[in-house]
Order: C-alpha cells, then sequence, then structure tokens
C-alpha cells in the first residue's frame, strides 16, 4: 500500500493539502496587500501572522516566500517580510513600459484576431464588470489579470505576456478598497469591454487609444489611493482560514 503517515494519509496527499493551505494563505495576503492592511515599508512575522490565521507557521513562511519571488515582500533576516515600496518613480516606469508594449499589441490584435478569439474574452471582460459591482476587489484584479494576458497572447509572444505579467505584479495598487467605496472602480471595469468591441470592430487606432486611456487611468487611480492617508498598523486584522 505504501508509506503512510502517522495520521494514516500519505505522502502525497499531504504535501497536496499542505500546497493548497500555502496557496490559500497567498490569496489571502495578496487580499491584504490591495485593502491596504498589510502596508508598505512594515515588516510581519510568520508566527505573528500564522496566529491572525489560526494556523501553524509554515505554510505562511512558505507563502511569503512565493511572495518574495513576485517582489511583492523581501525577507528580512531574524525578523520577518518587509513589505515592499514602490515609487512614484518606478510607477510612472511601469506604466510608460507597458504603454510601449500593450498599446501596439492591442492594435495588432485589433488587425490580426479572429472574432472567435476575441468572442472567447467576452466573459472574463463581464467577470470584471460583475466583480466591481459586487465590491470583489481580489476577483476583479485577477479577472482583469486573465484578460489582459490573454488580450496580449492573441499576438502569438509568450515572452511579452510573462514579462507583462510581471510588471502588472511589480505595480499592483494599494489601498484599492477606498476606491471601490468611490466607486471608481466601475468606470475603470466597463472600459475592458469597450476595447473588445472595438478590436471586434478592426479599429486598431481606437483599441490603441482605449488601452492608453485605461493605463493612464489604472495610474491615476494608484495615484490617488496613494495620496490618501491612512492610520498606519504594524499588524493587519486578518480572519482565520
Amino acid at each position: 500500500m505504501g508509506e503512510r503517515t502517522h495520521r494514516g494519509r500519505s505522502p502525497i496527499v499531504a504535501i497536496a493539502a499542505q500546497e493548497r493551505l500555502r496557496d490559500k494563505v497567498a490569496h489571502a495576503l495578496r487580499a491584504a496587500l490591495i485593502s491596504g492592511e498589510l502596508r508598505p515599508g512594515c515588516v510581519y512575522s510568520a508566527p505573528a501572522l500564522a496566529a491572525d490565521f489560526g494556523i501553524s507557521a509554515t505554510p505562511v513562511r512558505e507563502a511569503m516566500l512565493d511572495l518574495a519571488r513576485e517582489g511583492l515582500v523581501e525577507p528580512i533576516r531574524n525578523k520577518g517580510f518587509l513589505i515592499t515600496e514602490v515609487s512614484e518613480r518606478d510607477l510612472d516606469q511601469f506604466t510608460e513600459i507597458r504603454a510601449l508594449i500593450e498599446i501596439p499589441t492591442v492594435g495588432r490584435v485589433a488587425r490580426t484576431a479572429t472574432r472567435q478569439q476575441l468572442e472567447a474574452l467576452r466573459p472574463v471582460a463581464e467577470e470584471i464588470v460583475d466583480a466591481a459591482r459586487a465590491h470583489d476587489l481580489i476577483g476583479y484584479l485577477e479577472a482583469d489579470r486573465r484578460f489582459h494576458l490573454a488580450l496580449l497572447s492573441l499576438a502569438g509572444n509568450d515572452h511579452l505576456v510573462t514579462f507583462v505579467g510581471d510588471l502588472r505584479k511589480r505595480s499592483r495598487l494599494y489601498g484599492l478598497t477606498r476606491l471601490d467605496e468611490r466607486g471608481e472602480l466601475l468606470p475603470s471595469a466597463e472600459e475592458h469591454l469597450e476595447l473588445l468591441e472595438l478590436a471586434l470592430a478592426g479599429d486598431a487606432a481606437g483599441a490603441e487609444a482605449c488601452m492608453g486611456r485605461h493605463l493612464g487611468k489604472v495610474r491615476s487611480l494608484w495615484a490617488q489611493a496613494r495620496d490618501e492617508p491612512v492610520e498606519p498598523s504594524r499588524r493587519p486584522r486578518l480572519g482565520a482560514l
């Protein structure tokens, strides 16, 4: 029957369960970053976060290492993990690079993609709008990521998609909750449907202009969230998993 753990589960099942917990923790930590519970410039220890979640420190530490590979946190020896700060200069440069890549690529996709390929993206675009209306910030950002990367993938350059995906991770939004509360996410969400319709119409120039406006709006929303004062906190109020 093979080796069994002391609790009667096979090692493979135990590892799979640990990996699922690690993924759940990473998802919760990303949500805390977006909502502003985890603040840039603050250091958080794995044991303290684990206590908030009601679990052991190991999956929290592993999840934090996953976030470190994404550039979201930085390990600090004997202290924990520092939430990395993104400067205004960094954001400007990330936005500039994305514009240089994504705007012409979207124009190319509008000229070359088939109607079937583009229509396949409609459910994702609608999912973005639905998430904005439901105030589901994690769902919003996840659907937004899938839409943009899938749209770019229609240009046929896998390395371009990977590179843009990395830029998106490094320019994530802080304080998105406040923007949602002001009702400023829904107009941005609806631009995805506008972009899709322009591409379906084969309007390359219109699609490029829409993409440029969309990137500019995202950058502006980030700046507004960053400028608003927040009450400092060393520890987030995370619920149990």
